[in-house]
């Protein structure tokens, strides 16, 4: 019953992705027990030197000998404002002296090399890759594709699934307003891209050919029974997982997300300068005024790395980026394996009609 075009393309047994959060929190182990548990575990390496990449794939290859993926971000192309960089820094300065950190400090590089992590990809012969903010170029397509790889384009419209399509990727993320995280918009403005899952979905699977795999809100097993419904062969969970025993969130931000509600998110680019859903926080109804001011990505995430790594390392949650999707409050405290064989029985359970 829950086998499709995405469990047998991928050669996993149920149709469940873990998504690629970056910043630490899918840890091999993480990625490790969702392959292990029948689904597909994806490591965010979109912050990750390519030593780093390439030692988390090989610690993630000694835990598990299941199909796993790589997430990257597409690289976009981006101002560098001295005069917003140095409006930006003076107003983030009074959250620095809070903390004793040093006034306005050099943020060093904004991201890393693209090319050099997509290599490491190829090198290590990753059985998927992931990625998001755009379209992969032809070159990256055909040099991963030619070696087995399976490709998966994000998309936050109907239009933006199907260039995806056309550039050749294997399967597209159709990814809701609900969800958490950065956006993954690359066709016109953030507002453009805010389409409600349930809409977006059975649009875009009438659209394109290619499997959907619907991302945004969906927690349980009603999610991906749902999702199913509407068309996508497929679900992709983040917040779901952030209060799992094996993410590499800390406690304070596993328990802001347990405690989230419903209307407790917000669209922010305070933290990096790119529209991302997390929980309301202090930094972010102080900061909000100034949003339309701040720096493109990734130079305003690069600016407020000091601030969210110091908050993060005191346990102040006032000060970190909590992203995290508007359902965050059903979320649940359980290793990654019991998440993933509950959510496929609550769905089976409703799909043969027992509940």
């Amino acid at each position: 019953m829950l086998s499709t075009r995405v469990t047998k393309r991928l050669g996993i047994r149920y149709p469940i992705i873990q998504a690629g959060m970056a910043g630490g929190t899918t840890t091999p182990e993480l990625v490790a027990a969702v392959s292990e548990a029948g689904g597909l575990g994806t490591l965010g390496a979109g912050y990750m030197s390519p030593d780093r990449m390439r030692e988390a794939i090989r610690a993630i290859r000694k835990r598990t000998d299941r199909p796993f993926a790589v997430n990257l971000f597409i690289p976009e192309p981006f101002e560098e404002d001295r005069d917003r960089i140095e409006k930006a820094q003076r107003r983030l300065d009074r959250f620095r002296r809070e903390m004793c950190l040093p006034a306005s400090p050099d943020p060093g590089k904004y991201r890393e090399s693209f090319e050099e992590q997509i290599s490491v990809v190829l090198e290590e012969r990753v059985p998927v890759f992931s990625f998001t903010f755009g379209v992969l170029p032809s070159e990256w397509v055909e040099r991963l594709k030619g070696q087995g790889t399976v490709l998966i384009g994000t998309a936050t419209t109907v239009e933006e699934g199907a260039i995806l399509e056309a550039s050749g990727v294997d399967m597209v993320v159709a990814q809701g307003s609900e969800a958490g995280g950065h956006r993954g918009t690359f066709t016109g403005s953030a507002a453009k891209g805010m389409v409600g899952l349930m809409s977006l979905v059975p649009q875009m699977v009438d659209r394109i050919r290619i499997p959907v795999i619907a991302a945004g809100g969906i927690m349980d097993g009603r999610g991906l029974a749902a999702s199913l419904m509407l068309g996508a062969e497929g679900v992709q969970m983040g917040t779901a997982f952030l209060t799992c025993r094996e993410s590499g969130a800390n406690s304070v931000y596993r328990d802001a997300v347990r405690k989230g509600r419903d209307d407790g998110t917000v669209l922010t680019r305070s933290f990096s300068g790119k529209y991302a859903r997390g929980l309301r926080n202090r930094f972010v109804s102080e900061m909000e005024k100034y949003e339309e001011e701040w720096p493109d990505y990734p130079v305003q995430n690069a600016l407020t790395r000091d601030i969210r790594r110091e908050a993060a390392r005191r346990g102040n949650p006032d000060l970190m980026s909590l992203w995290a999707g508007q359902s965050a409050s059903l979320s649940r405290s359980l290793p990654a394996g019991e998440l993933v064989r509950n959510v496929v029985r609550e769905a089976q359970d409703l799909l043969q009609g027992k509940r």
